[in-house]
């Protein structure tokens, strides 16, 4: 496990790095990499969407869309690798405790690369609040205020 200073100093980064912080992985890990990222304050990441995901066979099939659940799960994911990073708290679980004011704008499609941007508004010890957005192209896909909270793994 590498220390958030390390990390950020390797920016971007990608899947190996992203493992060595969220607990999530194959099927249901959604970031590719990160970008940018200011620990516990915001981060800017990216999702490769790829063509072949077995969702899009039956998410649409003639008109295949990456469904909004998964957009919000990316971004939730995104927004929890800055407050691990900035509580040093790796391999911690932020458990989606809410979605306030979800706003879906336009479809995200196989191939594309799905920005995902998140500002930290509120971190106190379990409860943290963040200011979500997702983008493709410049954009907007889906804004939302989604609410954590934090446990170690052994109490999850």
């Amino acid at each position: 496990m590498q220390d958030a200073s390390a990390l950020i100093k390797d920016l971007p980064f990608g899947r190996a790095q992203i493992e060595s912080i969220l607990p999530h992985r194959d099927p249901f890990l959604w970031v590719s990499r990160v970008i940018a990222c200011d620990p516990g304050k915001s981060i800017v990441a990216e999702l490769d969407v790829d063509r072949s995901l077995e969702l899009f066979k039956g998410h649409f099939p003639t008109h295949p869309v990456l469904p909004g659940v998964i957009i919000m799960e990316s971004l939730a994911q995104a927004a929890s690798i800055s407050i691990l990073l900035g509580r040093g708290a790796n391999g911690s679980i932020g458990f989606l405790t809410g979605i306030d004011a979800a706003k879906f704008r336009r479809p995200v499609r196989p191939g594309d690369v799905l920005r995902l941007e998140a500002t930290i508004v509120k971190s106190s010890s379990r409860l943290c609040v963040a200011q979500t957005t997702a983008l493709v192209d410049g954009e907007v896909c889906a804004t939302a205020t989604q609410k954590y909270v934090l446990a170690a793994p052994e109490r999850a």
